[in-house]
């Protein structure tokens, strides 16, 4: 089922008050509901609750400081404030509706908040006397009136005091549902390029002393010297699978045909742009060294002209081209590899990239002899060639089927990657 909040850059401020714990929950609830979460904390709102937490569950680097800036040199909080759907704070304390609402950008909560045109909500908690003081009951009019901010209000009950009283942290439930209502029937501002980066999640090293080959890219199939048959494919999938599996301890090897991305430079990488030249690499690198598993995610050509003009073809009226079967890489590989003993067997997954349905992919799974079938509908916004995200559906040739929501691709990189270490450790023992 998809969140309310699917594809959504959802900024959270949280400012220096106990109710600060609360805001770890609420980060979690936003996450439920298909958000990605960028956190803004005060300094004192730090003294309750520490980044490491917030980061650990977002994602994403918590942002503390004005001055902060991004791995790409980018201001951190500028970002946020330029992509983020809507921001909202919670808990919003006094001290924090004083200085919004009089423009003082004293912390990166307030500064996000100056710098953004999204929708701005807030959800205050404190002292029962200290919200209903003539200072903050004006400072939130100004913010609601001459802004146009949306206040979640607080609640009556046990307060941090020991007292019972307005002041409470409004339910998270509400919290969620004043951001969906928020952003409901605008489109969203910004694609993961344009949002502050992901941070890696931290795995154990489960992949220390395999080999893993993966393979990238896409493969051009020569017409003569200059022209070639080729896909849309940039190697993005196939780098990020390369990316996961080096940050879990595992050597890896690149087969790369034609990508438009960087090569992590801790890989070793052959370069193999045609079928042929893929197909006797991946051979190579899994059946003649052994390795523990090959991902292909390549998008390989399943056609080739039949001959290669030796010379550059002129202009002509017309070309018609007579074009042959590729080597199937896949099922070639996963032949041989059930020729094996299941302990010294490589784990196989292939990929699918199909439009409009994925019902040829359980077959396909059967056909090429893998391990697990990655199947994804290229046709979709943010899934197809090129994009930074992915939503796919894991096939196991046990039957098992693991859809995913729209994830960045490193992210479907670790997914993928945990089903491949649980299968070498249930065939290694």
């Amino acid at each position: 089922m998809t969140g309310r909040l699917e594809g959504r850059l959802i900024g959270l401020g949280v400012c220096g008050s106990i109710a600060a714990y609360k805001a770890v929950e609420l980060l979690r609830l936003l996450r439920a509901e298909g958000a990605d979460v960028v956190v803004m904390l005060t300094p004192s709102a730090a003294t309750f609750v520490g980044p490491l937490t917030f980061g650990a569950l977002s994602r994403h680097a918590v942002e503390t400081d004005v001055l902060g800036l991004l791995p790409d040199q980018r201001i951190g909080h500028i970002v946020v404030a330029d992509a983020a759907d809507a921001i909202v704070v919670a808990p919003a304390t006094a001290r924090w509706l004083g200085a919004m609402a009089n423009g003082i950008a004293s912390d990166v909560v307030t500064a996000t908040c100056l710098a953004t045109s999204a929708p701005v909500l807030f959800a205050p908690a404190m002292d029962g006397d200290m919200w209903t003081h003539r200072a903050t009951r004006d400072n939130v009019t100004r913010l609601q009136e001459a802004f146009g901010y949306r206040m979640i209000a607080p609640e009556t009950g046990s307060l941090a005091s020991g007292q019972e009283g307005i002041g409470r942290l409004a339910e998270l439930p509400l919290i969620v549902d004043a951001v969906v209502e928020a952003v409901a029937g605008s489109p969203i501002r910004a694609g993961a390029s344009a949002r502050p980066p992901l941070v890696a999640p931290s795995h154990d090293p489960d992949l220390e002393g395999r080999h893993v080959v993966v393979s990238a890219g896409g493969t051009a199939e020569a017409i003569d010297p200059v022209r070639f048959i080729g896909n849309r494919s940039t190697g993005r999938m196939g780098v990020a699978i390369a990316e996961a599996a080096l940050a879990r301890g595992a050597g890896v090897t690149i087969v790369a045909g034609r990508v438009e991305v960087p090569l992590p430079a801790a890989a070793t990488v052959v370069r193999a742009e045609s079928t042929a030249a893929m197909r006797a690499a991946v051979l190579d690198a899994v059946i003649e060294h052994p390795a523990d598993a090959l991902v292909m995610a390549a998008a390989v050509a399943d056609f080739r002209p039949a001959a290669a003009a030796v010379t550059k073809l002129t202009r002509g009226e017309g070309m018609t081209l007579e074009l042959e079967p590729t080597e199937d890489i896949l099922a070639e590989v996963g032949a041989r590899a059930r020729a094996r003993d299941l302990a010294a067997r490589p784990v196989i997954v292939g990929f699918a990239a199909e439009t409009g349905s994925l019902e040829r992919a359980p077959d396909k799974l059967r056909r090429k002899g893998a391990d697990l079938l990655v199947a994804n509908d290229v046709s979709e916004p943010g899934s197809g060639f090129g994009t930074d995200t992915n939503r796919v559906v894991i096939l196991g040739a046990d039957g098992s089927r693991d859809e995913l929501p729209l994830l960045t691709k490193r992210e479907v990189a670790d997914r993928l990657l945990d089903r491949v270490v649980a299968l070498l450790d249930e065939r290694r023992g």
